[in-house]
């Protein structure tokens, strides 16, 4: 009589879960890690130093869900009094000028003199599909481990100028968990050197020799906002270009009246990736902040810049408070599909738009 076949597929009984497992406390763990810290956790956290508390609040800070909105408030409101005892140094330049290289090495020569160092980097993000790379972290290897150092990259998404949404509010988290020197790197393009000048002490504009950058410093007068012009990648066969650039800089920075701060510009030669000319550029730093606290520039130019950003964030809640009104939606749509079968115009649209909101 032939033996019964059986089939490989076929299903087995399971192993029966043993009494001895405690359910209860998987159940725990398993809150426990879902549990989002209260802000007094939070704050709690940032004025101790601790790196988890304060990402995890900038990142409620960064939040676009009116739900945090709130929180955030109280926690930079909280945070406010232990801030404002760093300096703020902007750093920019066109994409490929080695920033991030530049900023790993010249934040690594900052804390071996025993600094805290929070950068802020500000990636570049897609406006269709608002996308970003978010790789400082990647190409900033050395310095992500250092521990007197912390790397925050923020998509810049719509925001005036590249700039992070919230990265006024950022840099008093930062300063209020101890960072004695904020960095806040720009994407480079647009008018993300405005807006990053109107939020730091001491503006490092970077550039490269021998690509055409010169002149185009010039036109775009960024060199009027600039405290200081470091030519990168001056080594090798660069370096005889560099020297040629530093002389068209200097003559270009004599155009410009004299700054209000009394501080006179200067160009210096660099190389991020041989490490040379690091430690100059920061001892020009320390002589501007001596200069500007002793003239009290320093803090009347902070002052400004709180003005400023009254003014913005005033803007930004019209705007988000306008464009989240369930009647401008509706009739938003109804005035774009007006403007499409050339019904109306857009001034007239905005003048209709407005006067459901406002008196105008």
């Amino acid at each position: 009589m032939a033996t019964e076949r059986k089939s490989a597929l076929e299903e087995k009984d399971g192993v029966l879960q043993p009494d001895t497992i405690n359910t209860s406390y998987i159940e725990k763990l398993k809150s426990k890690r879902h549990k989002q810290p209260s802000t007094e956790d939070l704050i709690s956290g940032i004025l101790k130093g601790d790196i988890t508390a304060l990402s995890r609040a900038i990142t409620i800070i960064e939040s676009k869900n009116p739900a945090h909105f709130e929180k955030a408030n109280t926690l930079v409101t909280n945070c406010l009094p232990h801030a404002n005892n760093s300096i703020r140094i902007g750093i920019t330049g066109v994409p490929g000028v080695g920033k991030s290289t530049f900023i790993e090495v010249f934040g690594t020569h900052l804390t071996g003199l025993g600094k805290k160092v929070a950068v802020l980097a500000v990636d570049p993000s897609s406006s269709l599909t608002k996308g970003s790379i978010l790789g400082d972290k990647t190409r900033m290897e050395a310095l992500v481990k250092d521990p007197n150092a912390f790397i925050r990259p923020s998509a810049s998404g719509d925001s005036l100028g590249g700039v992070a949404r919230k990265t006024r509010e950022t840099i008093i988290l930062c300063e209020a968990a101890g960072f004695d020197t904020i960095i806040i790197e720009t994407v480079g393009v647009g008018q993300s050197e405005t807006a990053v000048h109107s939020m730091v002490d001491f503006f490092l504009l970077l550039k490269l020799s021998g690509a055409g950058d010169e002149l185009q410093g010039i036109k775009r007068g960024i060199i009027e906002m600039a405290d200081l012009i470091a030519i990168n990648k001056a080594d090798g066969e660069n370096l005889r270009s560099a020297k040629i650039a530093k002389l068209e800089f200097n003559r270009a920075l004599h155009l410009y009246p004299k700054k209000s701060s009394d501080w006179q510009p200067i160009v210096l030669l660099c190389s991020a990736i041989k490490n040379e000319g690091i430690g100059a550029i920061w001892e020009q730093i320390q002589e501007y902040t001596l200069l500007v606290s002793e003239n009290d520039y320093f803090q009347k130019k902070r002052s400004e810049q709180n003005k400023f950003w009254l003014i913005q964030t005033i803007e930004d809640h019209l705007k988000s408070n306008f464009f989240n009104n369930k009647e401008i939606k509706i009739a938003l749509e109804i005035q774009l599909q007006l403007i499409e079968d050339h019904k109306t115009t857009p001034f007239a649209a905005a003048d209709y738009l407005l006067g459901l909101r406002f008196e105008v």
